[in-house]
C-alpha cells in the first residue's frame, strides 16, 4: 500500500492523509486483526460537498459515514470534521495484502466543515433520497473511541516505514454499517454537532 502511494506521489498527487478500515468488531474479526487496516488519501480523490460522482461502472458501490480528525503539531487532534468515503468493493474482502494492495477499497472522500472540539452528542442519521436508511445514537461502537484509531493508525504507519503527520487527515471508519448504494441516488449525512454533507450518485 505505502509503495502505491508512493508511486501515485512520484506521478504528482498530493498526500492529505489516511483512512482505516474493517475496524469493526466484526471485521477485525473476519480478517484476524486486532486494529484497523490503513489506507491513504490524497487531493485527486478528495471531492466537494454536494458533488455528483459517476459510479456506474462500479463493481459494488458503498457509502460510509465516517468522521475525520485532523492531526496537529504535536500530532495530537486539532479539529474534527464529518466526513463520506465512497467505496468500491471490486473483490472478496477475505485477503489483506490485496485488501491493501487496493487501498482498502477507496475511491473517494467528502469532508465536512471542521470545527475544534468533539461533540459530546454525535447522534448520526443517513438519508436516500430524503428518506432515513440508517442511524445511530452510539457511533463510536463500531469504530472504537476516535483517539484510540488515531493512535493505532500512527502506529500501524510506524510499523510499516510510514508516519502520521501534522497536517493529515484520518478519517476514522464508518459509524453505521456500509451502505450499498446505485447511481440516481441522493444521499445526505448528518450528525448532530458536525452538520451534515451531501452527495449524488450518477451512472
Amino acid at each position: 500500500m505505502l509503495a502505491r502511494r508512493q508511486a501515485e506521489l512520484d506521478a504528482g498527487a498530493e498526500p492529505i492523509g489516511w483512512k482505516v478500515g474493517f475496524g469493526s468488531p466484526g471485521g477485525m474479526a473476519a480478517l484476524g486483526i486486532d486494529r484497523p487496516l490503513v489506507g491513504y488519501l490524497t487531493a485527486g480523490r478528495r471531492l466537494e460537498p454536494g458533488a455528483m460522482v459517476p459510479i456506474g461502472d462500479w463493481t459494488r458501490p458503498l457509502l460510509e459515514a465516517e468522521v475525520a480528525a485532523y492531526v496537529g503539531p504535536d500530532l495530537a487532534v486539532a479539529g474534527w470534521a464529518l466526513a463520506i468515503e465512497l467505496a468500491d468493493l471490486d473483490h472478496p474482502p477475505d485477503d489483506i495484502e490485496q485488501i491493501l494492495a487496493g487501498n482498502v477499497y477507496h475511491r473517494h472522500v467528502l469532508l465536512g466543515d471542521r470545527v475544534p472540539v468533539l461533540p459530546s452528542d454525535r447522534g448520526v442519521t443517513v438519508r436516500r433520497d430524503g428518506v432515513e436508511v440508517a442511524a445511530t445514537d452510539d457511533p463510536d461502537e463500531l469504530v472504537g473511541e476516535l483517539g484510540w484509531v488515531v493512535a493505532t493508525t500512527a502506529s500501524t504507519l510506524a510499523a510499516a516505514g510510514g508516519a502520521l503527520r501534522a497536517g493529515d487527515v484520518v478519517i476514522t471508519g464508518s459509524m453505521v454499517p456500509p451502505i450499498d448504494v446505485a447511481p440516481g441516488e441522493a444521499w445526505r449525512v448528518v450528525a448532530n454537532g458536525l452538520g451534515e454533507l451531501d452527495v449524488r450518485l450518477t451512472h
